[in-house]
């Protein structure tokens, strides 16, 4: 068995080399497996190193951007599917929503940018749960700060909001 020192533990002979294996990788809960890979791995780190001298480097890189942009496009489309449910514009929803620009909520229903996951959370939230739109609205408006306490530190002051 050929075997050679790992270049990221240090392992003197951590890498052994492998042909005709089989890698599945996943993406948000997608799987695709990539066959005939040929490198080294390292026993102790595993690290592994494709072969330069055949094309598994580009054919698992080329899996896992299909991945990713397939799993993009699957959100993108899940976004724009609930707004439209919710009877909302882009307009609209980055309002009320995410705080970000007209421009960012485009690129994500297009699948060019993931959103943030906090921003998925709630259209999904909002997608079970319609009827809490109007009160996500009613809680946007004017950030009403009634039964808040601040303390500010600098006096040691309460400021209560009535």
């Amino acid at each position: 068995m050929k075997t050679r020192q790992c270049v990221s533990c240090g392992a003197c002979e951590g890498m052994r080399h492998f042909h005709g294996r089989g890698e599945t990788l996943r993406v948000k809960g997608m799987e695709r497996r990539v066959d005939n890979l040929s490198g080294w791995e390292c026993q102790n780190c595993g690290e592994i190193e494709w072969d330069a001298d055949t094309d598994s480097a580009e054919r698992y890189c080329d899996a896992g951007d299909e991945l990713v942009i397939a799993a993009r496009q699957m959100i993108g489309n899940e976004m724009k599917r609930i707004r439209r449910k919710l009877h909302l514009t882009q307009k609209e929803t980055v309002q009320l929503l995410s705080g970000g620009g007209h421009n960012a909520f485009s690129r994500y229903e297009r699948g060019e940018v993931l959103p943030p996951k906090a921003l998925i959370l709630l259209m999904r939230l909002l997608d079970r749960y319609p009827y809490l739109l109007t009160d996500a609205k009613t809680l946007g408006e004017g950030a009403d700060l009634r039964g808040f306490e601040h303390i500010v530190h600098k006096e040691q002051e309460s400021l209560s909001v009535s």
